[in-house]
C-alpha cells in the first residue's frame, strides 16, 4: 500500500493564509520602522534649526555694544530696547567684514515674532535715513509663542526696556541678562538666559555713520 500523499487543499489554504498574515505583519512593521526613521530625521532637522536660531541670538546678546542709534525719523534709540511690538532690538559688535568694506563693525539687529515665525532684522548702517530698510531673515517657523524679557541686577523680569522715570537711576535696575522663552512644537517650551556685559546700562551716543 502506497502511504505517500501530498497536501490536501485545506492544508494548502491554511498555509497560504498563514504566509499572508506574516506578509502583512512584516509589511506593517517595515512601514512603521520607515515612519519612525523619517520622524527622527525631521525632529533632528527641527532641533538643528532651533539651535542655530538660539546660537545666533545668543551671539548678538553676548556682544552687545554701548552704542545708541537714530531711527528713520532722527530720534535716538537706546543701546537695547524691548517691547511688545519690537521684540528686542540692540547694537552688537563683531560684525564680520571679510571683504574689508568701509563700514562699522557694529551692527543693529532686532528679533521679532510675527504670525508664528521668528525673524531677525539687521540694518547695514547704524544711524538710519528715511529710506533705510532692514534686511529680513526668517529664522524659525511654527513658533507658538515667543517671549523675551530683560533681567535687572536683582533678577526681576521686565517686558519693556529701558526703564523710565526714576527707575532708570536705580542701580538695581541695571541690565544684567536677557531671558528668552519660546514654545516650539514638538519640543514644547524652551527657555534660555544669557548674561550681558554691564556697559549697556550706560548707553553712549556717537556721530552718525
Amino acid at each position: 500500500m502506497d502511504r505517500r500523499r501530498g497536501f490536501t487543499l485545506l492544508e494548502m489554504l491554511i498555509a497560504l493564509a498563514v504566509f499572508a498574515v506574516l506578509g502583512v505583519m512584516s509589511s506593517q512593521m517595515v512601514t512603521r520602522v520607515l515612519d519612525i526613521h523619517k520622524a527622527a530625521i525631521a525632529r533632528g532637522e527641527r532641533l538643528g534649526e532651533i539651535q542655530r536660531a538660539l546660537m545666533l541670538m545668543q551671539r548678538d546678546v553676548l556682544q552687545i555694544a554701548p552704542r545708541s542709534v537714530r531711527d528713520e525719523m532722527g530720534d535716538a534709540l537706546p543701546v537695547m530696547r524691548l517691547g511688545a511690538d519690537i521684540g528686542i532690538e540692540l547694537t552688537h559688535e563683531g560684525w564680520r567684514n571679510p571683504l574689508g568694506q568701509r563700514r562699522s563693525e557694529l551692527q543693529r539687529v532686532a528679533y521679532v515674532a510675527q504670525n508664528e515665525t521668528l525673524y531677525r532684522y539687521y540694518w547695514n548702517v547704524l544711524d538710519r535715513a528715511e529710506d533705510t530698510k532692514p534686511v529680513v531673515q526668517e529664522l524659525l517657523h511654527d513658533v507658538s509663542s515667543f517671549e523675551i524679557a530683560a533681567l535687572d541686577a536683582t533678577g526681576n523680569e521686565h517686558a519693556y526696556w529701558p526703564p523710565v522715570g526714576d527707575a532708570g537711576n536705580d542701580p538695581s535696575m541695571n541690565l544684567a541678562g536677557i531671558l528668552v522663552r519660546m514654545t516650539i512644537p514638538p519640543f514644547g517650551e524652551i527657555t534660555r538666559v544669557w548674561d550681558v556685559p554691564p556697559a549697556p546700562s550706560a548707553p553712549q551716543s556717537s556721530s552718525p555713520r
